[in-house]
């Protein structure tokens, strides 16, 4: 049986718009994973281990710290930059403070400039991969283990890099479930006097 023109119109629109839909929605997950994979926009890739190539060369890593609109912590590197062999493995820490008093917790996102440095940026470890929960009151030195890959000098664009920038920027998320019931506004108080 054939529909009519209008029903079946009706029924390619709404397909489209269901489509779109799912492509709108699965587009951030995918964007993510491409940069990271890539290295595209500046995202650091991931690595297990440090590099077995080490290079003569030297570049030069700074270290930069911002936090969201709102964000009550103080956050700052340790250092503002370092220098490195190319290949060799690297350690920086950076400080965090919960002036306030409640908990807080917060996660980083990072990036690299230039962003053609950031396909040969690679975090060995990083505070940045969980969440982080600070007490009232709690200090914390929070590290970064990372290495520059030694393909970035026979790279096109990237071979030209001769200093980097590593960024963070924190902002505040909901409390783990854990911490959450733990917090003061959420205890059911008994007075037994």
């Amino acid at each position: 049986m054939a529909l009519d023109p209008k029903t079946r119109t009706l029924t390619q629109l709404v397909g489209v718009v269901v489509v779109m839909g799912a492509l709108a929605w699965a587009s951030v997950p995918f964007y993510d994973w491409f940069c990271r994979v890539t290295g595209f926009g500046g995202i650091p890739g991931v690595a297990q281990s440090g590099s077995d190539e080490i290079l003569d060369r030297t570049i030069k890593v700074r270290f930069d710290a911002s936090k969201e609109r709102g964000m009550p912590w103080e956050f700052k590197p340790v250092v503002q930059e370092m220098e490195l062999h190319i290949g060799e493995t690297g350690l920086a820490f950076y400080e965090a403070y919960n002036p306030t008093d409640r908990a807080i917790a917060g996660q980083a996102a990072y990036n690299v400039t230039p962003y053609e440095a950031g396909g040969f940026f690679d975090k060995i470890d990083c505070f940045c991969f969980t969440e982080q929960v600070l007490q009232p009151g709690e200090r914390v030195m929070m590290p970064v283990t990372f290495l520059v890959d030694p393909a970035i000098v026979s790279d096109r664009d990237a071979k030209y890099t001769h200093t980097i920038t590593l960024s963070y920027t924190f902002y505040e998320i909901d409390l783990p479930e854990a911490q959450a019931a733990l917090a003061p506004d959420n205890k059911m108080g008994t007075n037994l006097n």
